[in-house]
């Protein structure tokens, strides 16, 4: 039988969250708790439906690190960790100067959602995560006033606040480093915390993750897919274990998900098959890839590899996803001209419109994109290099079965051009550049990855705006496949010096996208490159290769250019040179153009400075939570204003946790 998505929970609790939402919405500012008498807290959550209105609310929030309405036209939340990493950049062009430039404008007393609408949203991340902490809080506060529950299934509640609590806080000390660690609701409010240290908080995070890997029943024993399970404690564990420097633990947790949990990869074709926006502008040759990441065969049961996955379809709880908009290139744009008499490119025309040729329907097949957020050349291109050879048989960078779309694939398809019917192309024949703007009108692209029907464009036989998800599209996502589960476990193996079961474990994801190229031996880099190339959009990359630099640390393993990382002093470094700074930085400055133009990039009308310094491996603690702490101090990152290294920090979570019923 079918699994039922985790929304259709959410509407038969729909009476009861309406007031654990206004018990535990998110205030201000995080620090200030919320006013719990006001609502009474031990009234709510006398029931077991208490605690499942706020699970639910826990487990939906997830899916806002990625698309959130509040940021849902021109670029979501997950466009951030992607510009801070080796894959992407800020690609909106025509806004201001130093809109990229991060080394200069991240700042504690900065706008922490830079860009508004379209930039990106460093503070959104530390809102959602202690938003999504108080949520698990609140369980973990009031489970033991619930009457009538088993300890078998107060535990399996506990262990799923434990992920929920996990989970962010293993994401935010890898954006923000040290902070604070709060694990109750409190009656009154306090104004006197500290900062816990990362390494105490990801010792307490690893704790209750073993136990969650106990309690919380497997999917197949849960009612709801989108819920948290077994086998999601399990990879957020190895996670933990990774983060802990406790690599035998991590592989050996990775071991049990991968040979024990009854998940297997996907292999081959499977569930619907979607044939994109126009098969006769792009066909697609259906193939695992394709399949594996088309939204509707995420939830069904021959997806043998989908750990976890993020539910998102239907009226009542559905959030739009322009994916194609915001992370596909802005193909139609006049800067893209003909070779021979200067024309327009390309062109968007309604189905009922007189010029509209169903050859040229690039509106429909790839969406109208708008790049706020540009790959890399290193995501286009080094990424996918393996032994010296660009493996373009590797089923995620295949243009011939329609997976990848590289920008010389269109045609101009202005029938009035000379060049009409022929391929795209960067230059002429003299040399002559044809693409004014290649950070956001040119770069090729993961089709599969960013394709999302655009329901109600589709209805609408005027519409030449095609942008992802919209009202009536399903958008599943995931939150863990199994796929990541044999990278990590690579990650472990690695850093044990394993260095052929490491290799293995890489060359199997490789084996599964029909890759040609297979790895001898695998560096660190080889590691994160396979990440890119197969959990584009899931992974937090900005988070992973931040944390993958403290493994790499305490690991005392060379990074692929044979560098060395000092645990002690990875992560407290500044500037822009490219000496130095954490494995993190190096990958920006190697892989990037980062810091590679000082005067700005020249683009029309504008120039854009891009800059990271090394200091921005962790961001910047708001300034607003550090003056709201009005009788503590709260530690302020290395490189920032208000950084004091004198700043009394919990080095250990037990003290931390004494500390939050101490009020001043």
């Amino acid at each position: 039988m079918k699994k039922r998505y985790l929304k259709n929970k959410i509407s038969k609790l729909a009476l009861i969250s309406v007031s654990v939402i206004s018990l535990i919405s998110c205030s201000e500012d995080f620090l200030e708790p919320d006013p719990l008498s006001f609502y009474e807290p031990e009234t709510t959550f006398t029931t077991e439906s208490g605690l499942q209105a706020t699970i639910a609310i826990a487990d939906r929030a997830l899916r806002h690190f990625w698309i959130h309405y509040s940021f849902a036209s021109n670029s979501v939340p997950i466009g951030t960790e992607y510009v801070f990493s080796d894959m992407a950049k800020y690609g909106k062009t025509d806004a201001g100067r130093t809109s990229a430039d991060y080394a200069n404008i991240v700042t504690p007393t900065g706008s922490f959602n830079i860009g508004t609408n379209d930039g990106i949203y460093l503070g959104f991340y530390w809102d959602q995560g202690y938003t999504g902490i108080k949520y698990a809080n609140t369980v973990l506060t009031y489970i033991d006033q619930v009457q009538g529950l088993t300890e078998e299934v107060k535990n399996k509640y506990k262990g799923q606040a434990y992920f929920h609590r996990a989970y962010r806080y293993l994401n935010l000390v890898y954006q923000y480093g040290d902070i604070p660690l709060i694990t109750k609701i409190l009656e009154v409010p306090k104004q006197n915390y500290k900062s816990t240290q990362k390494e105490a908080i990801i010792e307490m995070i690893t704790a209750d993750m073993e136990k969650a890997v106990d309690w919380v029943p497997a999917q197949s024993e849960l009612p709801y897919l989108g819920l948290v399970n077994k086998a999601a404690c399990r990879q957020l564990l190895i996670k933990c274990y990774l983060a802990s420097g406790r690599f035998k633990d991590a592989e050996d947790q990775a071991d049990i998900l991968i040979e024990q949990s009854g998940l297997s990869l996907v292999q081959s074709s499977f569930g619907t098959f979607d044939k994109g926006g126009n098969e006769q502008t792009w066909p697609i040759t259906r193939n695992v890839i394709w399949d594996l990441h088309t939204p509707e065969n995420k939830v069904v049961s021959a997806n043998t590899e989908a750990i976890m996955v993020l539910p998102n379809s239907g009226a009542q709880s559905f959030v739009g996803f322009n994916s194609m908009r915001i992370f596909g290139p802005f193909w139609n744009s006049g800067n893209i001209t003909t070779p021979t008499d200067g024309k327009r490119g390309a062109n968007r025309y309604a189905s009922n419109n007189s010029n509209y040729n169903v050859n040229y329907d690039y509106t429909r097949a790839f969406g109208r994109g708008i790049a706020t957020i540009s790959a890399s050349y290193y995501s286009q291109e080094t990424m996918w290099n393996v032994n010296g050879v660009e493996d373009n048989d590797d089923l995620r960078h295949n243009s011939t079965v329609g997976n990848w779309v590289n920008m010389e694939d269109l045609k101009y398809s202005d029938p009035t051009s000379v060049d009409y019917d022929t391929n795209f192309r960067m230059y002429n024949d003299i040399g002559n550049l044809l693409v004014k703007d290649s950070i956001r009108d040119w770069f090729d692209f993961p089709l599969y990855k960013i394709y999302l029907h655009d329901v109600v464009s589709e209805g609408n036989a005027n519409a030449n705006d095609f942008q992802g998800a919209s009202t009536g599209s399903t958008a599943h996502w995931y939150l863990y496949r199994l796929a990541e589960t044999y990278l990590l476990r690579a990650e472990a193996r690695f850093y044990q010096g394993n260095i052929g079961g490491a290799t293995q474990d890489v060359n199997t994801i490789r084996q599964r996208a029909g890759a040609s190229e297979m790895y001898g031996t695998v560096t660190i880099g080889d590691i994160c490159a396979e990440r890119g190339r197969e959990l584009y959009l899931e992974e937090w990359r900005n988070v992973e290769l931040t944390r993958i630099s403290h493994c790499l640390a305490m690991s005392g393993k060379p990074d692929e250019w044979g560098n060395t990382y000092d645990v002690n002093t990875w992560d407290k470094q500044a500037g822009t040179d490219e000496v130095g700074g954490s494995y993190w930085y190096q990958r920006i400055v190697h892989y990037t153009l980062y810091n590679k133009h000082p005067n700005g990039v020249v683009v029309p009308n504008n120039t854009l400075l891009y800059s990271m310094d090394k200091r921005n491996v962790y961001w910047p603690i708001p300034n607003s939570a550090i003056t709201a702490n009005t009788k503590g101090q709260l530690s302020q990152n290395f490189g920032y204003d208000g950084y004091d290294p004198n700043v009394k920090v919990w080095d250990n979570w037990e003290d931390a946790v004494a500390d939050e019923d101490v009020i001043e």
